[in-house]
């Protein structure tokens, strides 16, 4: 049913939102999209496909350097895209961010400890960090129809970070990842089930590698399991 099949974007079952967005925007509308750790741009490379003729824009962020560049080069044939070269959180400021090799898809802002995978966390670079709040004050966003987080453990945070834009219910869909990452964190599932019954993100969903969402109606322990697992949160029916 989804669980741990969150770690590949192909096969991850994100794809069923963007086509849940396609089939029911406004034809007048212009679809805001906020791609949250794009890496090298894969989720992003997949929203173009799947959004193809709509109108829309992504804003996509990526804090590391290396991985920047890569992003920039891949999303370059793109005209709808707003790259930015720092992450959201909690915070703004600088922080260090992580990783087992420059560019690493793992990067996270922990430290993680992998010795179990032999890997090691002996990369670091420092990054920028800015709010979800304050980025879409300065550019003057009043609403996000998919807010996408795939941040390695800190998706909380990017969350936190957004509690104004999420009380003046000016998210549709969320979507973001769960898994070993928030061992390393120290947050779990229910972090995100309270945070977000607290909002008018009332309707969680587990991702399904098919596209079907499983609706999860009531909080239960076994729902933290750490294996990468893809969620959705919604103001309405994603049905």
């Amino acid at each position: 049913m989804g669980i741990g099949a969150g770690g590949v974007v192909e096969s991850g079952g994100e794809q069923a939102v963007l086509l849940w967005l396609s089939e029911h925007r406004q034809p007048e509308s212009r679809l805001c999209v906020f791609d949250v750790g794009s890496n090298k741009g894969q989720f992003l490379s997949m929203a173009q496909a799947v959004l193809c003729g709509s109108g829309f824009v992504v804003h996509a962020f990526e804090p590391s350097p290396i991985t920047y560049s890569s992003l920039r080069e891949n999303t370059e044939k793109y005209d709808n895209v707003i790259l930015n070269n720092f992450g959201l959180g909690e915070t703004a400021g600088s922080f260090s961010l992580y990783s087992d090799a420059p560019g690493s898809g793992l990067a996270s802002l922990s430290k993680r400890r992998l010795d179990h995978f032999g890997l090691k966390f002996n990369h670091s670079e420092t990054v920028q960090i800015e709010t979800l709040n304050q980025y879409c004050e300065s550019n003057h966003i009043q609403h996000i129809d998919l807010l996408k987080l795939d941040v390695e453990g800190h998706e909380l945070d990017v969350l936190k970070g957004g509690r104004k834009m999420f009380a003046q219910q000016a998210v549709d869909i969320v979507t973001f990842e769960f898994g070993g990452c928030n061992i390393d964190t120290r947050s779990y599932f229910q972090d995100f089930w309270y945070l977000l019954q607290g909002t008018a993100m009332s309707f969680i969903y587990r991702i399904t590698p098919s596209g079907y969402l499983f609706p999860i109606t009531q909080y239960r322990e076994a729902h933290g399991r750490f294996r990468t697992t893809n969620f959705a949160a919604a103001k309405f029916l994603l049905d």
